[in-house]
């Protein structure tokens, strides 16, 4: 079983590293963006993050990795944000650090802070207490956008996140099964994803795409991005920005 004294030693002897899981635009197929991932690599093996993530959750760890995080982007990516307009790169930010000042104070002192409305924060929907809450956080966002992370689909649900000052909207990769049932022309939940393309106030990333039929519902419904397998894997920095020349606008 893995230990906190554990994930802490892979911190201070750099066992982990970042890869990216491009973002797609669905009206062109080009690739605008990335979302940055964290990976372990012990010894011989890498560790899934869902087997150490959990862990450090409500842990001082948390914010430490996720400051890591931001300073890697910053190292491995500042200067192709520099280079391009109308690209971005997706930071997940564990509930917990939300409220605090070390998020934006990392983003300020890296060398993403130029580039700081390209950054965007993926808050997952569990971490959001209220809607004053999410407030509170846009207005201390310090020129960074944010994402609302792994959004089920349901009417009152749509509604409530659809009248938050978010930018993205990221709907959850469950969702995005439910395209391969037999009965998804027919469903409730391919009705829902339509309102969700009918939305003009946030943008939608649907998540887990793994195959061409749905990349083409997903696409079909009116939802502006994607990512999944389908498209890419997620890449070490130099894969991706050799992914990115090729499928860039």
């Amino acid at each position: 079983m893995i230990t906190l004294a554990e994930i802490e030693a892979a911190l201070d002897n750099n066992e982990f590293f970042l890869e990216y899981l491009p973002t797609i635009r669905l009206s062109d197929n080009r690739c605008v963006g990335a979302e940055a991932l964290i990976r372990w690599q012990r010894n011989d093996k890498v560790v899934p993050p869902l087997e150490f993530i959990p862990l450090i959750e409500g842990s001082v760890l948390s914010g430490m990795i996720t400051y890591w995080v931001i300073d890697k982007v910053a190292e491995e990516l500042a200067e192709w944000l520099n280079k391009h307009d109308n690209v971005h790169i997706g930071i997940n930010v564990p509930p917990e650090l939300w409220g605090r000042g070390g998020v934006f104070y990392t983003l300020k002192k890296s060398a993403l802070n130029s580039n700081a409305s390209k950054v965007i924060f993926e808050l997952s929907e569990r971490g959001i207490p209220d809607r004053m809450g999410v407030q509170t956080i846009l207005e201390n966002i310090s020129g960074a956008k944010m994402a609302l992370d792994d959004m089920q689909l349901g009417e009152a649900n749509i509604l409530a996140l659809a009248q938050l000052n978010v930018d993205y909207i990221k709907i959850d990769k469950s969702v995005i099964d439910l395209i391969l049932q037999d009965d998804w022309a027919t469903s409730l939940q391919n009705k829902q994803l339509k309102n969700c393309g009918y939305d003009s106030n946030h943008a939608y990333i649907a998540e887990g795409v793994e195959t061409k039929k749905q990349a083409q519902e997903v696409a079909k419904a009116g939802i502006q991005f994607a990512q999944g397998w389908y498209f890419s894997k997620s890449l070490k920095v130099d894969d991706f920005l050799a992914y990115f020349a090729q499928k860039s606008p």
